[in-house]
């Protein structure tokens, strides 16, 4: 990396951030790096130019940083090589038409935010906070109070107007801390959602709590963003979503006082003045309803509401839609309901007298829409899925949820998306139980249903090669054909963003209430989509209550199919030994059961870990087992599988011959079945055999066509691996540029996607072409990252590269004794391995002993 120009101001927050974790002071880190305290501090203010990747890379090294967060760190110190351009997140939902009062605590929003440009008025130019701040400066307000005094409102009406102070965009979280029938959110499964909006990809987002949350302060740092976080439980709950440093503004709501949260402002929310109570229900139920009232009237209505913003509304709601009411109409009514549901705490019985005012006052058909959608387990609800469950047409459902929106009584966050105030959820879960239990389960039944064909029509679209994996569920003829979901196309992943929350929510309920099945389906169904988005804890979870539901009710297949999801899942979290527990455990069933397809599935599954492993010989045992299961049934997908993982071995093992014969097989199947990523695979695998045997020319054009393929579906892993396999081959035709360019454009994608087996590879090949063209010190640098990344991602193999090209370096260097560590140390992995080489040409244990002979015997 080059050494002139500045760095981004995000560079200097980031060290400085990582050292303060570290708890090292600067001249501490200057001794452990080698490098001057001056330069230290000036790294960390901004002032000096860009660094080195060998200063990154020290200290990255001596600091702890993650792959991840050595990325983030990587990328803020070229403005030459920026991230791929993102849209900054927008979520806040929308303002409050109605809001009326709380000046006092909008201006100390506004201050506290920005102490030289409070928030009133509305118009005030916008500034650099930074410039105002110091660009290390996050503000924390904790906005508490009982349920329906406006908490919410009140975030959100103030973040609308303070958005334009922070250019990097705004968060909106919903905690669920006090949401009837939800859990609230856990922070290590917010994280990852949070991290997935601001652009980390899944893959690259890490499995626990402690290092997604320092993950999420690395991106934040030297942003200015807003975060609402809504409706929290407590301070345990909202620690880890705080950003640690630069220009951010972070609004909670809790119905707690969060008095735990060290730094943060507090402003507790009262009810209503009288003046504001009256003037927000004139300004909800319109001017012209109340132009006759007497204020003495009003001023009644609104104690009658005890002065909460939600009574409020859905009072003036009622009066707007009684055209003929007036206040003492309304006030009568009050009277009659406010004894209703007293199970309510003293502080919320105004808001529950309102509530079932409203309720009465619904039609019948808009009561029974109330009470169905009570019994929602999950969060907000799209016109479809409410068809489902109130056994109509979507226009229908449409029209319903519009008139309670009308009253008041249904929130709408996004366009086409519904939901209920928690209070109001609550109130609707109550008058569920006015309908017979039989309708309830049926409702109930319905939405799992619409859900369940929604989401295999989903994957269907973008996963059509592995619809004969997944399980379907019969048609119910209980689900409207107009709620089918042939409207998801061609937006199905867009859809399964939108609704994965709701998908997991109703697989817990499914779960706890005996629909098991449904368990079954949802769990075998997402297993793809929550493996694509990196929401591996999820995804266990979900596979855990599958196989104990089919445990409970002695469902083997269901708990071979639950058995397999989780050994693939924890095979790709490292869990190797949990993983074989897993496919072994899937293996016996499917054998006791006469499951051919899940004997196929778990022995694929168990080459797979042995392979991740580096045991290559028990690898290719299952690898040759599946296959022939695959043959005997016509199982294609699973034959292709076999197909590729064999000739992988095969290729590593020098058995160069069977694994052409194999690939070239697969090529034909993928061809035939047009499963075009397989295809790749396929060209890539023969690529580097005929590059193994020298046959350069073949070699190219198997790469060339497989880049091409890769790049026109839109395959990156693809086109990670045929560019890698490009710049080998330039590099072995001792074309360095071109080689280069190869290896810059995988650090770019892998980088942009997050995949750290690739950038492996680059940071490696590029190590290796240093070394050729004799730069050694930033070849030691580069096989230094390389061996880092090896051991993150527990690749053995991978690790005996990286030492074998640190020795080589360390040996150009002048350094015999380190190069004789390290090579000595690829032997003794090596050996613990069981094998003799790796599939890098030139590294094998034969190679490293003469080099090692060289040391010793110049």
């Amino acid at each position: 990396m080059p050494s002139t120009g500045s760095p981004d101001p995000a560079f200097g927050a980031l060290l400085r951030a990582r050292r303060e974790r570290a708890m090292l002071t600067q001249a501490q880190l200057a001794e452990r790096t080698g490098l001057n305290v001056r330069t230290i501090r000036r790294l960390e203010t901004g002032e000096n130019s860009r660094p080195r990747n060998a200063s990154i890379q020290l200290l990255a090294r001596v600091l702890g940083l993650s792959p991840a967060e050595l990325s983030v760190l990587t990328q803020a110190t070229d403005p030459q090589e920026p991230p791929p351009t993102r849209v900054p997140p927008r979520q806040l939902p929308a303002d409050v038409g109605t809001f009326v009062g709380r000046a006092r605590e909008l201006a100390g929003l506004g201050e506290a935010s920005h102490p030289l440009n409070p928030l009133n008025p509305p118009d005030v130019p916008t500034a650099d906070i930074s410039d105002r701040s110091g660009g290390a400066t996050v503000v924390i307000t904790a906005i508490d109070g009982m349920a329906g005094v406006g908490k919410t409102a009140l975030a959100v009406h103030a973040a609308h107007r303070l958005a334009p102070r922070f250019p990097d965009g705004n968060l909106f979280v919903d905690l669920h801390g006090y949401t009837q029938g939800m859990s609230a959110a856990d922070p290590a499964d917010t994280l990852g959602r949070v991290l997935g909006a601001l652009g980390v990809p899944g893959e690259s987002i890490p499995q626990h709590l402690d290092d997604r949350a320092a993950l999420y302060r690395s991106v934040l740092a030297g942003k200015r963003m807003l975060i609402v976080l809504d409706n929290a439980a407590d301070e345990t709950q909202v620690r880890p979503l705080l950003p640690g440093a630069g220009g951010c503004l972070v609004l909670i709501t809790s119905r707690r006082r969060l008095i735990g949260l060290d730094g943060a402002s507090v402003v507790s929310l009262d009810v209503l003045p009288v003046e504001d109570a009256i003037a927000l229900f004139t300004a909800t139920a319109g001017q012209e309803r109340v132009a006759g009232e007497s204020r003495a009237a009003l001023e009644e209505l609104v104690r009658r509401c005890g002065l909460l913003p939600l009574a409020i509304g859905l009072a003036a709601a009622r009066l707007k839609a009684h055209p003929s009411w007036t206040a003492g109409h309304l006030l009568e009514r009050f009277e009659q309901h406010r004894h209703r549901l007293d199970e309510l705490q003293t502080g919320e019985r105004s808001v529950a007298a309102a509530l079932d005012l409203s309720y009465r006052e619904l039609d019948p058909a808009e009561r029974r829409a109330y009470r169905l959608l009570g019994l929602n387990p999950g969060g907000d609800l799209a016109p479809d899925a409410a068809a489902a469950l109130l056994d109509t047409t979507v226009a229908q459902a449409a029209d319903l949820l519009d008139r309670l929106l009308e009253a008041h009584l249904q929130q709408e966050p996004a366009p086409g998306r519904y939901r209920f105030h928690d209070l109001i959820r609550a109130h609707a879960a109550q008058a569920a139980a006015e309908e017979p239990e039989d309708a309830r389960h049926a409702a109930l039944t319905r939405l799992l249903d619409h859900y369940a064909h929604a989401v295999s029509t989903a994957m269907d679209h973008l996963y059509p090669y592995e619809a004969d994996m997944r399980p379907r569920l019969p048609q119910s003829s209980a689900t409207p054909t107009s709620t089918e979901p042939s409207t998801l196309m061609p937006d199905a992943d867009a859809w399964l963003e939108a609704e994965l929350g709701n998908l997991l929510s109703l697989a817990r309920f499914a779960a706890e209430h005996g629909f098991r099945e449904h368990v079954r389906h949802l769990s075998a169904t997402l297993h793809r989509c929550l493996r694509t988005r990196g929401r591996y804890a999820e995804a266990e979870t979900l596979h855990e209550r599958a196989l104990a539901a089919a445990r409970a009710t002695g469902d083997r297949a269901g708990a071979m199919e639950a058995l397999i999801g989780l050994g693939e899942i924890r095979n790709m979290r490292s869990r190797y030994d949990a993983a074989h527990a897993d496919h072994s455990a899937a293996l016996d069933l499917a054998r006791a059961i006469g499951e051919r397809a899940g004997e196929l599935r778990a022995l694929n599954g168990l080459g797979l870990v042995h392979l991740s492993r580096d045991e290559f010989g028990p690898a290719a045992e299952h690898f040759t087992r599946a296959l022939a299961i695959a043959r005997e049934m016509g199982h294609r997908t699973g034959e292709l599988d076999a197909l590729i993982a064999s000739g992988h071995v095969d290729r590593v093992m020098g058995e160069h011959r069977q694994g052409i014969d194999h690939l070239t097989q697969a090529l034909a199947i993928a061809r035939s079945i047009g499963h075009h990523t397989t295809e790749a695979r396929a060209l890539i695998g023969l690529g580097y055999i005929h590059l193994a045997q020298d046959d350069l020319t073949p070699a190219a054009g198997y790469f060339t066509r497989a880049r091409t393929l890769a790049g026109s579906t839109g395959y990156r892993v693809g086109e990670l691996s045929s560019l890698t396999a490009l710049g080998e081959l330039h590099q072995l035709q001792g074309r360095h540029e071109q080689a280069r360019d190869c290896y810059q454009q995988v650090v770019d994608l892998a980088r942009e996607i997050g995949n750290l087996n690739w950038q492996f590879e680059a940071v490696h090949g590029m190590g290796r072409l240093h070394h050729e063209t004799g730069d050694h010190d930033r070849a030691l640098d580069d096989h230094h990252q390389a061996l880092d990344l090896a051991a993150d991602l527990d690749h053995p193999s991978d690790q005996v590269r990286a030492h074998d090209g640190l020795a080589r370096a360390c040996a150009a260097l002048g350094r015999p004794a380190q190069a004789r560590e390290h090579w000595n140390e690829a032997l003794a992995i090596l050996a613990k391995l069981g094998i003799d080489h790796t599939d890098e040409r030139g590294v094998d244990a034969a190679s490293i002993r003469a080099r090692l002979a060289t040391l010793t015997h110049p």
